[in-house]
């Protein structure tokens, strides 16, 4: 059967700074302003606060620049879909796709959605608060609880999906819009807070700044570890900060839609993971130039970022860092709707997905693909559960990145004469650093975090079965196709 040349196709549609905005934007939501409370809780100094995020950088960096050899030699729509069906086979790949759909991608979108949502009660007027707020519960029904933030967050996400069923360009301008936005108000507060800084905070925080300890949740009381508690500790503090990180490698899901994907999916890659780990890392120093650890530890519903913020701009700095988190946020979830679709329609055309989600609409987008996603989003935001959820995904994700990167390894193997128009930055050593530390963290979560561990492989293994019986149907309409 001949192909429809009338059918939509992929349209190259983005350019390199475009592929930046994406990395960047999908990198930064609502993380970098939270979870530095319970990073200070796990290590207990600001050194250790700083090498978890100067560790959880150099591993990103470390991937993203590897990526780029991935992405040169498959430019196409799926990214490390693609990557793991090229280094290994079908069933990896669709693993990665399976936990991708059930968690990863949809959990952190529910996860995203519902910050943006609790943040926008911060600006509006009294009366209006309990329209979005989490403590105005709409239906409690015993086994689920539903409140106005999860009902904002799902309008949201469907906003933001119904957006990108409208072309890739739409969703482009959004991304770019509320990308610069979000990195020049986080830079604007870098530059305040170091205006601010008060030195008997920072020289009160860094006189032992490596001695590493547990602070209780009251901020009050120090513990000492043992050495195999001590690395656990690291890796439990490592998963605050490597949610924040993750989605880096949104853009290879959309090298299909890229313009000379070869030269610009591993720069946007690498220019993305390097602007936001600068980032990261300032805005934490900042932390402990303005706030006292205990401060830190034991900030209102761990929003740090506003009690910075309040340090240096008073009462307004409460309305400052909401609605930067509300672009922040807005901005995430575009890039992470809009790339996500991608690896729903090219498992689709390995016949491992709903077939429909291998079809484009009349804007050369996967439409089916783009709504199920935002379906399974409004479900996980319903549940009330992402949060457990979200534990998971450092784990999970950790796992298909080193499996990612020994993929290297592997066609460097199978396909030494392959062309490689990028190679690999530091290899084997910078991807061989990166498989040990990744391993380690994951074997330290399985060790001393096991409930988010193997929380995570359920999810994964859930996904063999599943594939089975996806490629008994696939070849029985084969099959069916052939007889007729």
């Amino acid at each position: 059967m001949s192909k429809n040349p009338d059918q939509p196709k992929l349209k190259h549609s983005l350019g390199l700074l475009d592929g930046t905005m994406i990395v960047s934007g999908s990198m930064i939501g609502s993380g970098i302003f939270i979870v530095s409370a319970d990073i200070i809780r796990n290590v207990g100094s600001a050194g250790w606060l700083i090498v978890v995020w100067a560790i959880t950088g150099f591993m990103t960096l470390t991937a993203a620049v590897s990526y780029g050899e991935l992405s040169a030699m498959f430019p196409k729509a799926g990214g490390q879909y693609v990557y793991l069906k090229e280094a290994y086979n079908k069933l990896i790949a669709f693993l990665y796709g399976w936990s991708f759909f059930a968690v990863i991608q949809t959990g952190t979108i529910a996860a995203v959605g519902v910050a943006f949502s609790k943040f926008t009660a911060y600006v509006l007027p009294d009366s209006l608060k309990p329209f979005v707020s989490e403590d105005n519960i709409l239906l409690n029904a015993g086994w689920v609880k539903i409140n106005s933030a999860q009902i904002v967050s799902i309008v949201l996400i469907v906003l933001l999906t119904f957006i990108n069923t409208r072309g890739v360009k739409t969703g482009k301008i959004i991304q770019n819009t509320f990308t610069l936005t979000k990195l020049a108000s986080l830079f604007g507060l870098i530059i305040f807070g170091l205006i601010m800084l008060k030195g008997d905070v920072w020289h009160a925080n860094w006189t032992n700044a490596w001695h590493l300890q547990k602070l209780s949740a009251d901020g009050n009381t120090f513990s000492q570890y043992t050495m195999g508690a001590a690395l656990g500790a690291i890796a439990a503090a490592m998963v605050g900060s490597i949610f924040s990180s993750d989605a880096w490698n949104n853009v290879t899901f959309i090298a299909g839609e890229m313009n000379n994907p070869k030269r610009n999916i591993g720069l946007s890659l690498f220019l993305g993971t390097l602007i936001v780990t600068i980032i990261y890392i300032s805005v934490n120093l900042v932390y402990t130039g303005l706030l006292p650890l205990h401060d830190i530890a034991t900030a209102a519903k761990d929003r740090v970022a506003v009690s910075a913020s309040q340090v240096i701009f008073g009462n307004v700095g409460t309305i400052i860092i909401a609605l930067m988190i509300m672009v922040s946020t807005f901005g995430c979830n575009n890039g992470l709707i809009l790339a996500g679709a991608r690896v729903y329609y090219t498992m689709a055309k390995d016949g491992l997905f709903f077939k429909k989600t291998g079809e484009l609409n009349k804007y050369s987008v996967p439409q089916f693909g783009l709504w199920i996603q935002c379906l399974v989003a409004a479900i996980l935001c319903l549940s009330g559960k992402y949060g457990d959820l979200l534990d998971m995904i450092s784990f999970v994700v950790v796992v298909f990145y080193v499996l990612t990167i020994i993929g290297i390894f592997i066609l460097r193997s199978k396909r030494p004469d392959a062309e490689r128009p990028y190679k690999a930055f530091g290899y084997p050593v910078l991807p061989a650093i990166y498989i040990i530390m990744g391993l380690a963290f994951c074997t330290l979560l399985i060790l001393y975090k096991g409930q988010y561990a193997w929380g995570g492989l359920v999810i994964v293994l859930i996904g063999i079965p599943i594939y089975y019986i996806s490629r008994s149907n696939t070849t029985h309409e084969d099959t069916t196709v052939t007889d007729s």
